[in-house]
């Protein structure tokens, strides 16, 4: 069994007409651990109904809830979902909420050295607090993974410089990868040079790029990896990147080779598009059965 921690924003996303448990680290969590990892997540909610009923959702889902903290003046994080005819979704994030006040504790320092893997990503930077929470749990992980996961207003070049410096797997999506590449003058439109341009300057050894529909991209210890992508009907792109994540990252701790993680992490990311919400229930028979067409 393989240990992971993530840390960052456990939230409701409220969509037009009903609300879904959700928050990227927390939907990363749900991945993983439907694969019979050890998973923890580190955060905070508040101590309200919709708080009450989050801790409930990860005691159903087999969570480690311990690290979950509770705020004694914030409320339970929110995110206003909307979607556009392609199902694409876009953000109103309330601030401030519970997960921007994280503490760090013995507790949760103990569990970071304990992990094979920390995971985390720029949007619960926005708040002194938490950022200064995780930069301090950095510093006592063993293999960091930065999930950039873009939301405007809430990052600057100087803090993703910071974070990339730091990690040792950076997953982007493409239009985040350009933007931070020509942010850093890298000088190409390439994806792939681009890559390489940010695997060099901030000395990590895993990058990876979706390319939505397209598949992803992969570059591991210099050497490229990729897949086209698998067709699927979009229901709505909600989550669908965590659970690629979490599919990748538990494929590559498992040893699985490089080619064909990428593979079983493109066919789950297509299913959860293809899905209503973060995170439905996937078997290995679907995801079989996407992988060979």
């Amino acid at each position: 069994m393989n240990t992971f921690t993530c840390f960052g924003e456990v939230l409701w996303d409220v969509f037009p007409d009903h609300e879904k448990i959700g928050g990227a680290p927390l939907n990363v969590a749900l991945r993983l651990k439907s694969f019979k990892n050890d998973v923890a997540i580190i955060s905070s909610i508040g101590k309200d109904l919709l708080g009450d009923k989050l801790i409930h959702y990860l005691e159903e889902n087999n969570l480690e809830t311990q690290y979950v903290q509770k705020h004694n003046s914030l409320s339970t994080g929110k995110v206003l979902v909307s979607l556009d005819n392609n199902g694409s979704a876009s953000y109103e994030i309330n601030l401030p909420v519970a997960w921007d006040h994280i503490i760090p504790n013995d507790q949760t320092i103990e569990r970071i050295k304990q992990s094979e893997v920390f995971i985390f990503g720029s949007l619960v930077c926005r708040n002194r607090v938490s950022k200064q929470t995780l930069f301090e749990l950095i510093s006592h992980a063993n293999f960091k993974v930065f999930d950039v996961n873009l939301r405007p207003p809430f990052y600057d070049l100087e803090l993703l410089k910071s974070l990339m410096g730091k990690a040792d797997f950076i997953k982007f999506n493409d239009d985040e990868l350009e933007l931070i590449s020509t942010a850093l003058k890298s000088g190409s439109q390439d994806i792939e040079k681009n890559m390489a341009f940010i695997a060099d300057k901030f000395k990590a050894s895993h990058i990876c790029v979706t390319l939505g529909s397209k598949g992803a991209i992969m570059l591991i210890n210099g050497v490229f990896y990729s897949n086209n992508g698998y067709r699927v009907k979009v229901k709505d792109t909600v989550g669908a990147g965590d659970s690629f994540l979490a599919t990748l990252l538990h494929e590559i701790i498992s040893k699985t080779e490089p080619k064909k993680a990428l593979d079983m992490a493109c066919a789950v990311g297509a299913l959860v598009a293809g899905s209503e919400g973060a995170n439905p229930k996937i078997s290995e028979f679907e995801i079989k059965k996407m992988i060979n067409g």
